[in-house]
């Protein structure tokens, strides 16, 4: 083992962001005097659990949009310090929208011709002219990237609701239609030069939503996978795209694995679960999905938050948190929301233009921010003009700058719940403990591993990754 330990933290208290730290070094672990070195942080890599996929954020339109609205400077920039691991915090596992998301300029789809079964008018020209243009900068700073897309809502005309928004079902005469959609657009992009690795059926299958959104019951979803994507994924020399079920919260995860994985055909179909944060931690509901169907690939979707002044490290420890939580219960990915947004949370379509109801909800968003301190946040921002990196921009960076595609969670523990901690082992055998003290003061850590230990301490709200 490697006697040498790199250290990078971020403080935010001291305005230290990824920071290189003096190398530690092991030493044997001695007779343990009373009270003295019990602050232990152990890692043991004999015992491996998932695969890690990765990191990343959404290419939602609202983020190529702000992308392009940058100088060429600017967009070079923000590409590297999201994309590079040389130079940024190497995200290498993207959202892509399938049709608009209530993160768009306006609403759009691929094909709104009515009653266009065939698909003859599909095209992606709205996202040629930006956002798939972002996405070619980030493949050259990561060019093994993997890129999965979800739906909001099929077009207006395929639904019951005659509607993009406020949910809906899709018309039964269109489950062939929608599930060539799905296999037309992974075709697009491949030709335009992005590679789809996979994709899920359907964005908050549960919620009805006043922006686009559409329903889906757990046997809807399994019948439509076994029966009709999947056919035609392989009739179309896809069949090696990974399809994921639910993509929404994880208080309900469990319930509607047992709903979608219930047949041999449902199982089949799958191969895995997606999940958002927004109902609450719920990781032990994780857990309890992989002990149900353990060969199922579990990747965290969507996670979004506002950002406090009065708790500057607020957005950062939430992030921070989840990939802890969910990491430690099986999850293979992290990724988070919009990669860019201005100071207000927009491009976003859902506005006082739309909808009185929606109108009051916008509204009331910008006073909180104005009123208790919260304003929408993202990893980066376009700040009055000006790219801004946000708090969780840094915490995020603590794991997928250092986590490589590949490596396998190993086992961990620590003596306080303060300090949150994980590890994992590289693909090229180094391992790398993250830990985070979410406290209000400083701690003590003494990493240990095979015998050895090494000292050193976290202030209050910060974070640090040791590599060794």
């Amino acid at each position: 083992m490697n006697s040498k330990i790199r250290v990078i933290k971020t403080d935010a208290a001291k305005g230290d962001f990824l920071k290189e730290e003096p190398s530690l070094k092991f030493k044997k672990d001695a007779s343990v005097p009373d009270g003295i070195e019990l602050e232990v942080v152990n890692v043991y890599d004999e015992v491996k659990y998932q695969e890690i996929l990765g990191f990343g954020a959404a290419f939602t339109d609202s983020s190529a949009v702000n992308y392009a609205k940058m100088t060429k400077e600017e967009r070079e920039e923000v590409s590297d310090a999201y994309f590079s691991r040389k130079k940024g915090i190497a995200l290498n596992f993207n959202r892509i929208c399938i049709n608009s998301s209530d993160y768009a300029a306006d609403f759009y789809t691929c094909d709104d011709v009515d009653g266009d079964k065939e698909l003859k008018y599909f095209n992606i020209d709205h996202d040629k002219k930006e956002i798939i243009p972002m996405i070619k900068d980030a493949l050259k700073r990561c060019p093994e990237m993997k890129i999965f897309a979800s739906p909001w809502s099929a077009p207006a005309w395929m639904k019951d609701n005659g509607k993009m928004e406020r949910g809906g079902r899709l018309k039964k005469e269109y489950l062939a239609t929608w599930a060539l959609f799905y296999a037309k657009f992974i075709q697009a992009y491949e030709k335009a030069g992005v590679p789809v690795w996979g994709l899920t059926i359907q964005n908050e299958a549960k919620a009805d939503q006043w922006w686009e959104s559409m329903l889906y019951e757990g046997a809807e979803e399994r019948d439509f996978a076994a029966g009709y994507l999947r056919p035609v994924l392989d009739r179309e020399g896809l069949g090696d795209t990974k399809v994921f079920c639910w993509d929404h919260n994880k208080e309900r995860v469990v319930d509607r694995a047992l709903e979608t994985f219930g047949t041999n055909s449902g199982r089949a179909a799958f191969d895995g679960i997606a999940y958002h944060w927004y109902s609450g931690d719920h990781f032990e509901a994780l857990d309890a999905v992989h002990q149900l169907y353990p060969e199922k690939v579990q990747i965290s979707t969507e996670n979004s938050g506002g950002a406090r002044d009065d708790e500057p490290w607020y957005v950062g420890e939430r992030s921070a948190h989840e990939i802890f939580g969910n990491f430690k219960n099986y999850c293979s990915a992290f990724v988070a929301w919009n990669m860019i947004l201005d100071e207000t949370g927009h491009p976003y379509h859902w506005d006082a233009e739309r909808d009185a109801a929606r109108k009051k909800g916008t509204d009331a968003l910008v006073n909180q921010s104005k009123k208790q301190r919260t304003r929408p946040s993202t990893p980066i921002m376009l700040w009055e003009g000006k790219v801004r990196y946000e708090l969780s921009y840094y915490y995020i960076g603590q794991f997928s700058k250092y986590v490589l595609p590949g490596a396998r969670r190993i086992a961990s523990s620590s003596y306080s719940q303060d300090l949150e901690q994980i590890a994992f082992l590289n693909p090229d055998g180094t391992k790398v403990l993250v830990v985070m003290n979410k406290g209000e003061q400083a701690r003590p850590v003494v990493l240990r591993c095979k015998n050895n230990i090494a000292k050193d301490c976290l202030e209050a709200h910060s974070i640090a990754t040791y590599i060794f």
